[in-house]
């Protein structure tokens, strides 16, 4: 992508605030728009370009607002429309364009679409989501008379059965998320139009919840069932088959988003960003949805690297090995260097903190937060920053189940312990894992609360809030706010860090995590040591780099060869061969 003609988000950055956990404004104990409101001066010192929004909308809140009841509203608990647009006033005059959460695999069962679409069979929108009767010869309602046999994300069958009609409804997520048929032209309408709708009104875009699952391999069958299952032993995640071959970047998902681009980006591309949840999308795959000449999608969020530490599924937990981060992050930057576009990210809120979970969030946490952020940032693509992520924030110490408010963790622990898996073991993965340690509110000071809510939270803040807070950072130079602050401003003032191209070095280093940048003739080498012992890295050319210009680093006065603990250096030169 020549350098020139750039798009204006290759050099941007994004904020991601969950709403629920940034700023309450009204003592409820539950964020809301106007808390982040005001708290906008926190994005502009930190100089990120575009703040994204988890979803605001009127929701019966059963997957925290991704069970939408109305697309064109915004939901009581956060607030009203007017406090919409007054944030997105405000933003807009701080230079940060807002980007919506669109949800539009599934909604809420509570939406009015879906109150229609289950009130009788010849209902006109009953093809509006996925009904099927029961697998034939069985008995419809009992165990295994589900039409296929597919998992659920959130444990459990994919099928509902509805006494209503004697039909059962596909979710993929929760049963009170059904799927959304977008092989009817009128769902397809229906979602531009609201599209359509909140541009009108200011949003410069939008984040795409599993946006490659739309697609459904028709007609539905039958997934494989795991292996440990085959061979008699219930594995991990419950007894049911993997339907992701029939719904992931489904026969007609590139149409789809083709569509969706004509309909409502066309003629504002200059302006707008749009972004792709995909999960499971191969480079290959992601070529295709981000190359500009197709018109679908200006980047995916991918999630190979944040599964490096899995075995068998998200609560399998296994220690990360550096070289096949390497090799999964290189296989994207070589994959998408000429066609299409990366997203980056080590956190977002159905993630667990990275500090905790890639770095060391005790004695180095300073530190190994600054080294994430810097291997992050250098890389080419579209950083993500995770409300939080500036701070260091970590991982939080949940006692015991009833600290829990994720559906997803809840579910599993359940269904887990049912098959009988051991509770401490469950609950062991749930804290190092779960959902709940991105969502604990934003630690603006040491006060009781952080400074998050004058109530009582509706998930407890994390204990560390006394010295990790907003407050505290912006006091203190050498704080991670402060290293984010400057990797931010590296991405507008040395254009190889947006647009050069990337070449990994020792991959198969267990330790060090090293690559250069090239633009013209300036060159940028990245390194960095992931470990808690000091090492000298073995670069080539190394003894040079070192005399070259530290662009950024994150210990005071680096010297010599050695990299410390957790140490990360930037170096710049020009005109190198």
């Amino acid at each position: 992508m020549p350098h020139t003609d750039a798009p204006w988000w290759t050099t941007s950055v994004v904020y991601q605030v969950y709403p629920r956990s940034f700023a309450d404004s009204d003592g409820d104990g539950i964020g809301d728009l106007a808390g982040i409101t005001g708290r906008l001066d926190h994005l502009e010192r930190l100089g990120v370009d575009v703040l994204w929004l988890s979803p605001i909308y009127p929701s019966p809140q059963d997957d925290n607002g991704y069970d939408i009841s109305d697309y064109q509203g915004v939901d009581p608990l956060f607030g009203t429309l007017p406090d919409l647009d007054e944030l997105i006033a405000q933003a807009h005059a701080r230079g940060i364009r807002v980007v919506m959460d669109l949800v539009v695999n599934h909604t809420s069962d509570e939406h009015p679409w879906f109150v229609e679409s289950r009130s009788s069979t010849d209902n006109p929108k009953r093809d509006w989501y996925w009904w099927r009767p029961a697998r034939p010869g069985t008995v419809p309602g009992e165990p295994g008379a589900e039409p296929t046999n597919w998992g659920s994300f959130f444990s459990g069958p994919t099928w509902e059965y509805d006494e209503t009609t004697g039909e059962y409804y596909l979710h993929l997520f929760s049963r009170k998320q059904p799927d959304l048929n977008w092989e009817n032209p009128e769902v397809r309408r229906a979602v531009h139009q609201m599209m359509r709708w909140w541009l009108d009104r200011g949003v410069d875009g939008f984040r795409m919840d599993v946006i490659n699952m739309l697609s459904k391999d028709l007609p539905p069958r039958d997934g494989v069932v795991p292996t440990a299952e085959r061979d008699g032993v219930v594995p991990p995640g419950g007894t049911q088959g993997d339907g992701g071959p029939y719904y992931l970047c489904g026969p007609r998902i590139h149409e789809f988003l083709a569509e969706m681009h004509a309909e409502v980006v066309a003629g504002h591309e200059a302006t707008l960003l749009t972004v792709g949840e995909m999960p499971g999308v191969t480079v290959e795959q992601a070529r295709l949805f981000t190359d500009p000449a197709r018109h679908e999608v200006d980047m995916v969020f991918q999630f190979e690297h944040v599964s490096l530490d899995q075995g068998d599924g998200k609560w399998d937990v296994r220690p990360l090995e550096l070289t096949a981060l390497k090799r999964s992050l290189g296989r994207w930057q070589e994959g998408l260097a000429e066609v299409g576009w990366n997203s980056l990210y080590w956190n977002n809120h159905d993630q667990p903190r990275a500090v905790s979970r890639f770095g060391d969030d005790g004695e180095h946490r300073v530190r190994s937060a600054k080294l994430l952020g810097t291997v992050l940032h250098l890389h080419r693509g579209t950083p993500y920053v995770y409300q939080g992520e500036e701070l260091g924030m970590a991982n939080a110490p949940f006692a015991a189940l009833e600290d829990f408010r994720d559906i997803e963790a809840l579910n599993h622990y359940r269904h887990a312990v049912a098959l009988g898996a051991d509770p401490d073991e469950v609950l062991a993965a749930l804290r190092t894992m779960g959902r709940d340690n991105a969502r604990t509110p934003m630690q603006w000071d040491a006060s009781p609360h952080a400074g998050f809510t004058t109530g009582t939270p509706w998930i407890p803040v994390n204990p560390d809030h006394v010295e990790v807070n907003a407050e505290a950072a912006l006091a203190d130079p050498d704080s991670v706010f402060h290293h984010y602050r400057r990797l931010i401003e590296l991405r507008r003032t040395v254009p190889a860090v947006a647009l050069g191209d990337f070449t990994m070095l020792l991959p198969d280093d267990p330790v060090v995590y090293a690559f250069t940048r090239r633009l013209d003739d300036v060159e940028l080498l990245t390194v960095a040591n992931f470990s808690g012992d000091p090492v000298c890295p073995d670069v080539p050319g190394w003894s040079e780099w070192v005399l070259a210009e530290l662009l950024l680093g994150n210990v005071a006065d680096p010297t010599g060869p050695e990299l410390a603990p957790w140490e990360a250096r930037v170096y710049r030169r020009t005109g190198s061969a």
